[in-house]
């Protein structure tokens, strides 16, 4: 392996310039016709870091790029362009088997478990596998293993539901076992992509104590997919806010949550229901969805949908921009919020 470049020991991923994208799939006369390839702008040039021991939240619409960046981060897709290191290693200087043995540090939390479990296996077997294929010379303690991490994410007695079948368990159970599985590995990095989306209402604050409380006893760092503030709001220190692919916001959770510097920013918030039936709304929420990724907007992406905009925004891209200490926007009047 090439000597891995080092970078700051508080920072456990770091993100510079990434981009994704896709090709689009034609037939061979659209393609013949059209001359070229066109691309969906998954990603489009975002940098970022990940702390140690946070919780970095990635929030935005459907469609804004969360979930490839959780792949690239873990290594599931491939960069089209830009960088991305883990503990200091980067990640394109690695060789297929060398990432293979790196991802037992970095495990996914799916947003649905009975689609990400396996209905032939039993709960118990389903969590086995990982030791099995990144630690095959604990082969005695494995059982045992399972055992352990199944108490600690509240399935009890463990044996009970060690020999059970996803289908014979409530949701609530199942995505429990979905978080024991990624934790048995004792990875450093966890990808939580929307862990909850699919779990009953009555029970998703109980999974996100339980995320909470499994955060500080392994001492582990997230990286949370969500399209609900609020929901990032319970669990994550900072957070990152996507539009069409590129960075909208960046900052600590609740200097985002009380001094939002993007109109974007200010839609989502507005959106976040409120507990008060004689609370109306009176911010002006964007019209319209969001647009084709495969063909952007010029200049600032959220531009045909912002409350705020002006002829520059429609011509010139702006830049993520430290405007308080620690947050980001790329708006260029981004200061009307100051």
């Amino acid at each position: 392996m090439n000597t891995p470049k080092q970078i700051p020991d508080d920072n456990l991923v770091v993100i510079k310039g990434l981009k994704k994208w896709f090709p689009v799939q034609k037939d061979m006369l659209d393609q013949l016709i059209a001359g070229h390839t066109d691309y969906v702008r998954a990603v489009d040039g975002v940098t970022l870091d990940i702390h140690r021991g946070e919780c970095f939240g990635l929030a935005g619409e459907s469609g804004s790029g969360k979930s490839t960046i959780g792949r690239l981060v873990i290594g599931l897709e491939t960069p089209t362009e830009g960088s991305i290191n883990f503990d200091g290693i980067d990640f394109s200087k690695l060789k297929p088997e060398e990432l293979r043995k790196l991802r037992r540090r970095m495990q996914v939390i799916f947003q649905d478990p009975m689609a990400s479990l396996n209905p032939r296996l039993s709960l118990g077997d389903a969590v086995i596998e990982g030791l099995q294929i990144h630690y095959p010379e604990k082969k005695k303690e494995h059982r045992d293993m399972v055992l352990s991490i199944f108490e600690k994410v509240g399935l009890v007695p463990a044996t009970y539901f060690f020999n059970k079948y996803p289908h014979q368990i409530s949701g609530g159970q199942r995505q429990r076992v979905v978080i024991a599985r990624a934790l048995v590995t004792c990875p450093d990095l966890v990808l939580a992509d929307e862990p909850i989306a699919m779990a009953d209402v009555s029970v998703r604050a109980l999974l996100l104590d339980l995320m909470v409380q499994l955060k500080k006893e392994f001492n582990l760092t997230y990286l949370f997919i969500t399209h609900d503030l609020a929901t990032a709001k319970y669990i994550c220190d900072r957070i990152g806010v996507l539009y069409l692919g590129r960075m909208a916001e960046q900052g600590d959770l609740r200097e985002v949550y009380t001094h939002p510097l993007h109109p974007y920013t200010h839609a989502l918030l507005a959106a976040v229901p409120v507990p008060d039936p004689n609370l109306r709304r009176t911010e002006t929420m964007p019209e319209g969805e969001i647009p084709n990724p495969i063909n952007p907007p010029s200049g600032c992406r959220f531009h045909p949908r912002c409350p705020i905009v002006e002829a520059v925004c429609s011509k010139e891209e702006p830049e993520l921009r430290e405007l308080r200490p620690g947050h980001f926007a790329a708006c260029h009047f981004a200061e009307r919020y100051l």
